[in-house]
């Protein structure tokens, strides 16, 4: 006899798990992955990580202040995502702002 439940299950387990997946095996893609939960929701809202190339990680502001202001933090920042990282190194960060829309 089959057993059912009387709740649905959350989706939540399964979906992280076919992220895990099928995300690239990069140092960019740990970096995106970690980005958000490493500088917060105001900065990962204004800021996206775009590129890495030996240890130097370009990431796209919103905006030339948004820049300016990430490249202050840069020293900080580098400290906070090196420790989430598994695998990988970031030596520095380059910010560039996106032309207005």
């Amino acid at each position: 006899m089959t057993s059912w439940r009387r709740s649905p299950r959350s989706v939540a387990m399964a979906v992280d798990q076919v992220r895990e997946e099928l995300a690239p095996r990069t140092l960019l893609a740990e970096v995106q992955q970690a980005w958000p939960q490493t500088v917060g929701r105001a900065i990962a809202a204004e800021a996206v990580p775009t590129a890495e190339r030996a240890g130097t990680l370009t990431i796209s502001c919103s905006a030339s202040v948004w820049a300016q202001e990430i490249d202050l933090m840069g020293p900080a920042i580098v400290a906070r995502l090196n420790q989430a990282l598994r695998s990988g190194r970031i030596e520095r960060v380059r910010c560039v702002a996106l032309p207005p829309k």
